[in-house]
Parts: structure tokens; sequence; C-alpha cells
């Protein structure tokens, strides 16, 4: 055992016999609940990231308004993902121990997530992975403290291509561009492998993975003209796919090819007219500011309209997952002090709880399995042009319920998706119209 670990056995010998010398006082309530975020506030994905930071201020306020978490007022602290995934996890590291925040929810990148989770691990500290979508967190190794309260990429690209084949089968070709880091190359190698398993007859014509946060696509976009796939699959999101979409359609790409891009939710209300009538688009989820099942809600409306005031645009998914990690620090909370007979939980008891927890944002309700991962259905549609808005909305919707497309507990994505068999296609799913 190494110094530091050494030091940390210390610490946590001396704590223990501070806690049973007074273990009223560790069950004190605190004067706030501090929590850190980190998100995108400045560079190409900061049109992902800041809208999650407005929601998650106006849910801090509305939770404190009506008197906090248990009683405790929540303060937030941001960290912006766009500094650098060094600066990100020294910040990390300031917040769990300078600033002692109770819990962390990290991050929009697959790429800080994967360095994030085990440093959450070392330090100890009640983590949710918020946002990013790569499943090797936490199918390649176990955590006591991460939990995801969202989904992962399996269900999210399952669920695209489940949609692909029932709605668009008759296709022989398809091409991919992905932004080159974790989640593009983890979304890919899950979407290709199934692919093979239900339409082993499609063939890929060319893979592309231009570097995060790319300005220009004629490359890709001339050999794609050239080599006319049937369907262009890009899970790429904030600015780049914007750019990427701008590109493409500008050069008439969309005209010659079936686009299907799980995560262009975020990008509808951004490119206008840009992104063309007929592309399958998903939401990383079941968000959507039209929610089918929602829409009609009073208080998911309210929350609606009181964003879009604040903002000047309708909630996307990152709204929508900041949602759920605060319907989840609510609801650990709630747990934890009634199996504490209504005393302040220890860090043990609020990680205890987390196991089995079930919480709703703005979406369907949403649960943590065994292994940490959330459990959260999938919501895909086709753009549409509707009067109502100046940009195309999501039509001939359909919801796929989280269970069906996610191996059990203690297997691996790769090993679950090698057993699909060509009767995976007929998984059932909700169908929605648009009707408002």
């Amino acid at each position: 055992m190494n110094l530091r670990r050494l030091a940390a056995a210390a610490g946590l010998t001396l704590l223990g016999l501070a806690t049973a010398a007074a273990p009223a006082l560790a069950q004190t309530k605190p004067a706030e609940l501090k929590v850190g975020i980190t998100t995108y506030l400045s560079g190409a994905a900061s049109v992902f990231g800041i809208p999650a930071r407005d929601a998650a201020e106006m849910m801090a306020a509305d939770l404190n308004a009506k008197g906090g978490i248990q009683g405790v007022p929540v303060k937030l602290f941001f960290v912006d993902e766009g500094a650098g995934v060094e600066t990100v996890m020294t910040e990390f590291r300031r917040l769990a121990e300078d600033t002692k925040v109770d819990v962390m929810f990290a991050s929009i990148s697959s790429g800080v997530c994967n360095k994030i989770a085990p440093l959450a691990e070392d330090l100890k500290v009640l983590t949710f992975m918020w946002d990013c979508g790569t499943q090797r967190i936490l199918e390649d190794d176990k955590y006591e403290y991460v939990f995801r309260t969202q989904a992962n990429a399996t269900p999210e690209v399952l669920a695209s291509l489940l949609y692909l084949l029932k709605t668009k089968p008759d296709f022989k070709t398809i091409a991919v561009v992905n932004q080159d880091y974790a989640w593009g190359r983890d979304s890919w190698a899950i979407f290709s492998q199934a692919l093979k398993k239900l339409r082993p007859d499609v063939k890929v014509v060319a893979e592309f993975f231009p570097k995060f946060g790319a300005a220009d696509y004629s490359t890709e976009v001339s050999r794609l003209l050239a080599l006319k796939p049937d369907v262009i699959l890009s899970t790429s999101w904030g600015g780049d796919l914007d750019t990427f979409v701008r590109q493409a359609n500008q050069r008439g790409l969309f005209q010659s090819s079936q686009f299907i891009l799980p995560l262009a939710e975020s990008s509808l209300q951004r490119l206008g007219t840009d992104l063309p009538e007929g592309v399958i688009v998903g939401a990383r989820g079941d968000h959507y500011f039209l929610h089918p099942e929602r829409v009609k809600d009073p208080k998911f409306t309210a929350f609606v309209e009181a964003f879009k005031a604040k903002t000047g645009s309708y909630p996307i998914y990152p709204v929508v997952h900041m949602s759920q990690a605060f319907a989840a620090l609510d609801a650990v909370y709630a747990k934890a002090v009634a199996a504490a007979g209504g005393k302040w939980p220890t860090e043990a008891q609020l990680v205890k709880a987390m196991a089995g927890l079930s919480f709703q944002g703005l979406g369907r309700p949403v649960s943590i399995r065994g292994d940490g991962q959330g459990v959260e259905d999938q919501l895909i549609g086709i753009t549409r042009k509707v009067p109502e808005y100046a940009f195309n909305i999501m039509d001939d919707m359909m919801i796929f319920p989280a269970a069906k497309l996610m191996p059990p507990v203690g297997k691996k994505s790769e090993a679950w998706i090698d057993t699909l068999t060509p009767d995976f296609v007929n998984t059932p799913a909700d169908s929605f119209k648009h009707t408002r």
C-alpha cells in the first residue's frame, strides 16, 4: 500500500472513530446540499451544455422554493468541460476535496466520463453520470459511487436501428460519419454489430471518423455523393452534427441517401430547414418537448414554457437528462432519509439507497438497476414540417422499452448483441403521431 492509500486508510479509521463517538452529529442536516455539475459552457458543444446548465439553475431554484432536498437548500457549482479533460479532472478533485460537494453530476463527453468514473470512486463521492453515453463505463468496471441516471449507448443506438428496419427496411448499403472519440467509435461498434446480426446482407461502404470539433466535412460529403449509400448514419452531436448536416444539405446529400441521426433531437431547432423532412431522428431517451405522452401534462408544459421564456428555445434532451439527475437526487435523499428513520443519511446510506431507485424527470420513469445503470425508454421519429414551428418536428414516433434493448446485468453489450437473431426486429414499441 502506498503512502497515499495509507493516509486515506488512516483518515477513514479516524472518521469511523469520530462517527462512533458522535452518531447524532454525523447525521445532522447540513446548511446546504452542494452539487457539482460538469457541462460544456464553451466551445462547439456548448450548444448542448448551456441549455443543461440553464435547466439545472431552474430546477435548483424550483427545489429551493419548495424547501430544498429534505429541507436542505441546493447550491450548484459548475465546471466547464470545454476547458479540456485535464482541467475538468482537476476541478472535479477540487470540488470533492476542498469544496466538499455532496454529489457530482458528470459529464457530457464520454471521453470525460471514462476519466471521471475511476476518480469519483477514488475520492468516494457519489457521482451521477447524467449525460455521457458510452456503455463501457459500467460494463467494463464495477463502481460503488458511480451511477448513470439515464441510458447508455446500447439502447439508444439499437432503438434507432430498429426504427430504421421497421420503417425503411429496403436498403442494401450504409455509411457512417461519426466523431473520432469514445462515443463515436462505441456507438458505431454497437450499430454495425447489431446490423450484421439482423441484416447480414447490408454492406458497409464507408466509415468516416472526422476529429471532434471538425469544421469542414467536404471530403466526407464528396465521397458519400460518389458512393450514394442507401443509408447514412451519424451519431455525432452538438455543433459537429450541425455543421455536418448543413454542409451535407447544401450539396444535396439528403436527396440521395436516407439519413439516420440518433442524437439530432437536440439540433432540430438550431438547424431549422437545414435539416430536411424524412430524416430519422433519436432523442437519447424519450426526451422531447412535444413528448406524446406528456405534452398535455400541466407540470410538463409549465416547465417547457418557462424554459422557452428563459432561454428563447424549447428544451432539448440534455435538459431532460438534467431533470433526471435532479429527480434522482431528490428521490435518493428521500429514500435514504426514510431508511435512516428521518435522520440525515450518511454517505454509505445514500449510496445504498441508489440500488433499485426509481424516479421521473420530464420523460417516462427511470430506474437504477444492480450495476448502477439507468433503464430509460427510447423515443425515435422522423422529421416533418408542420405550420406551428419554424423547424421540422418529430412525427411517426415510436417509444421502445429500454429493458428489451439492454443486456442483462453482468453481461457486456458486445456479447449480448452477438446472441441476437433477426426476430429482434419485432421488438414491440408504442407508436404515436404528432397531434398538436
